[in-house]
């Protein structure tokens, strides 16, 4: 039985996700923080992962690691030892949302982190891509 153009169209596009279809601007959290003597408090650290569909601690290790010095997670904020501007935390959430949000297949934040055995993969939930991801030390 021949199919026609529209119906093999309609079939195929009925088996694509909906996420892939939607085209939504994705917004970059920013921090809210504040110095406070030798601290950084960042206010609103647990929304930031929440929005990024990602553990706390898993960013917060991340923002430990790449500024060299020591953080607590306090209900919704979280504590770093030093002074770090506003603009250089900001960027860290821009450099954490490249190498463990964005799918490199296409670039759609809808993903997950999946850890099988040692290693972390990025799963993207639209297209299904499975990539590696940095383990964090």
């Amino acid at each position: 039985m021949p199919m026609d153009y529209e119906s093999l169209l309609k079939r195929g596009m009925s088996r694509i996700p909906e996420k892939a279809i939607k085209s939504s601007k994705y917004e970059t959290p920013q921090t809210e923080s504040n110095v406070i003597g030798a601290k950084t408090v960042v206010y609103n650290f647990k929304d930031v992962a929440a929005k990024l569909n990602r553990d706390p601690n898993h960013l917060l290790k991340f923002m430990v690691r790449e500024l060299a010095t020591s953080g607590v997670l306090e209900d919704a904020r979280a504590s770093l030892h030093g002074r770090f501007m506003k603009e250089a935390l900001d960027e860290l959430v821009v450099r954490y949302i490249k190498a463990y949000v964005l799918c490199t297949s296409c670039n759609k934040p809808d993903t997950k982190l999946l850890r099988e055995d040692r290693m972390t993969f990025i799963v993207c939930e639209v297209c299904g891509a499975k990539n590696p991801a940095k383990t964090l030390v």
